[in-house]
């Protein structure tokens, strides 16, 4: 292990410093000291900036040595070397913070998969089973309604658009949080008569509620592709960065009101949570879009993704002021991470499929991609389905069909390569990591292109996530709380160790897992010990 503990006056400094001192500061536990010092905190403050490197922090902190990033840091643990889960999709990387555990184990690798064992929204499951499962903005009730319509009281997601199962004879629609595999810490936390809350950008992040359904008390979650921006009619709020950063505005409100006591409404007094938090997005939207991302190679941001990084550090900054407002400053546990990163930060590697007319491509000369799907089916290898980003999973019509398709795929990969292919995942390696295809949920083939790759013609984007680069998933990661030394932990971690080490922090045990004592093993985060 490597660790590196830093006066508080040199904190900004020792983010861009490269080396590591084998230290163990003697005021922190190692992963496996689970028996001591339980209860450290009364709540936890979980904030996702999705899309944020680990590079972004070091940048940011380096030029804004007063901001709350640096705050935060001044106080806490820098896991240097954080990684979201592979696949890096949203869904996937907020189950890692949540469960503990991977694709593998609790089943979600996107939110638009496949499950052989399924069948199609409004089938009454009739004919043969295997359906998309697609929990996004697709399930709302309207679009046109910022919590995404439907009956006054409900969650929002209209059953009519879910995949649908048999159980006992009987065929019902699958909820989000039906279709994930393993218990949250949001169930382990409610379970223990503590509070729960969250806000993020679709009504289906509901999934965290977990397997019973009943993990969250509250969950708020204004839908991003709403498309009810002031004053611009027929647009989504990430069309713009600056939509962006207005509507996670309403989601810093609702944790603010959660601080103070209230309800994300701000009207009904409900006590703080023991474990709640939210997702920003204008990050993610600056990077992404075509007008803006970075400018070069060292990922120096463009003025809208700087403004967009400037909204999220003030944002921090009104969370850290109410948290010391309201006097629980030493009793929480604020934790910052980023559930995917976003490829590519250097926007001359952007190579995107034949045909795209995205500005950003050199002229055209880098819209050279062949869509993997198109190689297979010219080789008469049937597709179940593709979900295709910076990263292609593949579920065959026929998974007998299984060699064939890694053969056509490696023979362009050997000699051409148009499909821009680096790995290819099949077979046993596949198994081993993700999973058996034949239990009707991990994909057949797994492709990761070549770093910078998108499968798609997308006029509007220049990075996407999703894959397993380092850009895709390298991310900050920090701990703080007031009690804590400022600390940089320079052994690789993942961003799955955050969910058992919520819960020791909070007294709770982190067995209660089952992440932690299933398959995955998960283990605590090292160096996260607080004392008075």
């Amino acid at each position: 292990m490597t660790i590196e503990k830093r006066p508080r006056a040199a904190v900004a400094i020792a983010f861009v410093s490269t080396l590591g001192l084998s230290l163990l500061a003697p005021s922190f536990a190692h992963a496996d000291d689970r028996d001591k010092d339980k209860g450290d905190v009364k709540h936890v403050l979980l904030i996702s900036v999705d899309g944020m490197h680990e590079v972004d922090l070091q940048r940011y902190v380096s030029s804004h040595p007063s901001s709350s990033f640096a705050r935060l840091l001044a106080h806490g643990v820098h896991f240097a070397d954080a990684h979201t889960s592979s696949p890096s999709d949203s869904f996937p990387g907020l189950l890692a913070f949540m469960t503990g555990g991977t694709p593998k184990t609790h089943g979600v690798f996107y939110d638009d998969s496949y499950d052989r064992t399924l069948f199609a929204p409004g089938s009454n499951c009739q004919g043969s089973p295997g359906a998309e499962t697609l929990f996004d903005e697709s399930i709302d009730y309207d679009l046109t309604k910022l919590d995404g319509g439907g009956p006054a009281g409900s969650n929002h997601i209209d059953p009519a658009h879910l995949p649908m199962r048999l159980k006992n004879g009987k065929c019902e629609p699958v909820y989000p949080h039906q279709f994930q595999r393993l218990n949250t810490i949001m169930e382990v936390i409610h379970e223990a008569g503590r509070r729960t809350a969250w806000s993020d950008k679709h009504p289906a992040y509901e999934i965290i509620s977990g397997p019973s359904g009943k993990g969250l008390d509250e969950l708020y979650a204004p839908e991003i592709n709403s498309t009810t921006v002031p004053g611009q009619p027929g647009a989504d709020w990430t069309a713009d960065p600056s939509f962006t950063r207005t509507y996670d505005q309403l989601k810093v409100t609702a944790v603010l009101n959660w601080i103070k006591g209230f309800d994300n409404t701000g009207k009904t007094k409900v006590g703080v949570p023991a474990i709640f938090g939210m997702n920003f997005q204008a990050v993610s939207v600056g990077q992404k879009v075509t007008a803006d991302g970075y400018l070069d190679a060292a990922a120096t941001p463009s003025p809208q993704l700087q403004a967009s990084l400037d909204f999220v550090d003030a944002s921090l900054g009104q969370m850290l002021d109410a948290l010391a407002d309201q006097h629980i400053a030493r009793d929480t546990l604020v934790i910052v991470g980023a559930k995917h990163g976003q490829s590519p930060i250097d926007v001359n590697k952007l190579h995107m499929l034949v045909g795209s007319t995205n500005p950003k491509l050199g002229g055209g000369v880098r819209a050279d991609v062949t869509d993997p799907t198109d190689l297979l089916t010219n080789g008469g290898v049937a597709l179940a389905q593709e979900t295709a980003d910076d990263v292609a999973l593949i579920w065959l019509k026929n998974q007998g069909d299984a060699e064939k398709a890694v053969a056509i795929l490696e023979a362009d990969r050997k000699s051409g390569n148009k499909a821009h292919i680096e790995k290819i995942y099949a077979g046993e390696e596949l198994v081993d990591r993700f999973g058996d295809p034949a239990a009707g949920r991990t994909p057949d083939i797994i492709i990761q292109p070549i770093p910078g790759t998108i499968y798609s013609a997308s006029k509007k984007k220049i990075a996407e996530h999703g894959g397993f680069a380092e850009d895709d998933t390298h991310v900050l990661l920090v701990v703080s709380n007031p009690k804590l030394a400022p600390t940089v932990v320079r052994e690789r971690v993942a961003n799955r160790q955050v969910a058992p080490t919520i819960l020791k922090a909070l007294g709770l045990e982190p067995d209660d897992l089952e992440a932690v004592r299933g398959e995955d093993h998960t283990r605590l985060l090292p160096a996260v010990r607080l004392r008075d």
